[in-house]
């Protein structure tokens, strides 16, 4: 054993809530920065959804996030190294660019996850 320690993968949420009437073309947008994140060779996971309502039949309470307006998406990624060359991407500037004037935040806020 060479005793040199495994890079710790990077896992985050990034969530965002589309302005009315842009939902659509958010969607189509992270559906188009979705097949080229998961290009990446460090990419692990890159999954997008649509905040929705509870199934049909299902009695319990959501969350305050606005339905249908509400992005989340769900990132992992190789190591640190594999996050930074995620955060360099030419088609990730692009996609942050575009996305800025159809959201109500300004920007993706994101939220990084350690295991427990």
């Amino acid at each position: 054993m060479s005793g040199d320690a495994v890079p710790a993968p990077v896992r985050l949420v990034a969530e965002f809530t589309a302005r009315s009437g842009h939902e659509q073309e958010v969607a189509s947008l992270l559906a188009a920065l979705r097949a080229d994140v998961r290009n990446e060779p460090g990419c692990v996971r890159f999954d997008s959804f649509q905040v929705a309502s509870a199934p049909d039949g299902i009695d319990i309470p959501s969350g305050p996030a606005p339905i249908g307006a509400r992005f989340v998406v769900i990132e992992e990624y190789r190591d640190i190294e594999a996050f930074r060359a995620h955060l360099s991407a030419p088609y990730g500037a692009e996609f942050n660019h575009r996305l800025r004037g159809l959201i109500l935040e300004s920007g993706s806020v994101l939220t990084f996850l350690a295991p427990v």
